[in-house]
This record gives C-alpha cells, sequence and structure tokens, in this order.
C-alpha cells in the first residue's frame, strides 16, 4: 500500500461509523453494501460491535480456506448474523482510495492511497506499487514546476500483469 496525502481528514469525518474499508468497485453510495469492498484498506473503531463483527468474520473464514477475508466479507455481509451485529459500514471511494482491481484513480489531487491486494504474488504487486509511485514522484516535480496542481493519469499501470 502506498500513501501519498494523509487520509485521516477523510476518515474522521464521519464519527457515526463503526468501520470503513476500501472498495474494488464503488458505486457512489457509501452505505449500500452492494459496493464490492476490498480488505487492502480499513479504518476501524474499537468498539463491542466491531469486536463482535471481527470475531464472526474470523470464524466465518472456515467456509472455504480458498476465499480471502475480503470474499468472506463479501459473503456474510447481507446475513442474518451481520447485520445483528448492528455495524456501520462506510466504503470508501475509490477515486481517494484507489486499487488495481478497478482502478478509478486517475486524479493525482485526489488519490489518498493506493493498494495491490488484488495483484498476485509480491512480485506483481511490487511492480505496479513502483510504477504508480514512479508516476506520483513525477508528478510532485511537474506541479513544482507548473505550480497548477494539474491532474495525472497512470498509464503504465498494468493491473497486476
Amino acid at each position: 500500500m502506498l500513501w501519498f496525502r494523509d487520509p485521516f481528514p477523510l476518515l474522521l469525518s464521519n464519527n457515526e461509523v463503526d468501520f470503513q474499508i476500501a472498495c474494488d468497485r464503488y458505486n457512489g453510495i457509501p452505505s449500500d453494501l452492494n459496493n464490492s469492498p476490498n480488505a487492502g484498506f480499513t479504518y476501524v473503531k474499537a468498539n463491542k460491535r466491531t469486536i463482535d463483527f471481527y470475531k464472526y468474520w474470523y470464524a466465518e473464514r472456515k467456509r472455504d480456506d480458498k476465499m480471502a477475508d475480503q470474499e468472506v466479507l463479501n459473503a456474510i455481509k447481507f446475513e442474518d448474523k451481520f447485520k445483528s451485529i448492528g455495524l456501520t459500514v462506510r466504503f470508501l471511494d475509490t477515486q481517494f482510495f484507489g486499487g488495481f482491481c478497478a482502478f478509478k484513480t486517475t486524479d493525482m489531487n485526489k488519490v489518498m492511497t493506493m493498494h495491490a491486494n488484488c495483484c498476485k504474488g509480491l512480485e506483481a504487486k511490487l511492480k505496479d506499487l513502483h510504477m504508480i509511485l514512479d508516476d506520483w514522484k513525477k508528478w510532485k516535480q511537474e506541479e513544482k514546476k507548473t505550480q497548477i496542481g494539474q491532474t495525472s493519469f497512470f498509464p503504465r499501470v498494468e493491473k497486476c500483469k
């Protein structure tokens, strides 16, 4: 995971939320369970609901040992047990909290973090993260030169090849 900016001002702006998580696919509605979470970035308030949720989530990982954490979360988020915990969830907008699974982060003025969780293998993760970091450094140099704060797209991302 790369952190380009301090994400906490966006996270802390909503104190009514127990669990905030990055997405692979974000539909524009932060509370909609139909968003597809990516466990590459989470922000969690410590309380009874989150403790109960993590115990439940951890126990449910035994459903299928081939399922990743976020796949288990996708499977349980509509279940009655999940609902009974009363956890408030906020899905994070991919333009601020990006990842390679559904690459939506294109504006360098907005991007806070970038994760490579869906990339298979450490080599693939590091390759794309290094490319993004190189693009970030180039953008920062250009920004200093122009003082305009232009946006930049990430044309070299190979989506974890």
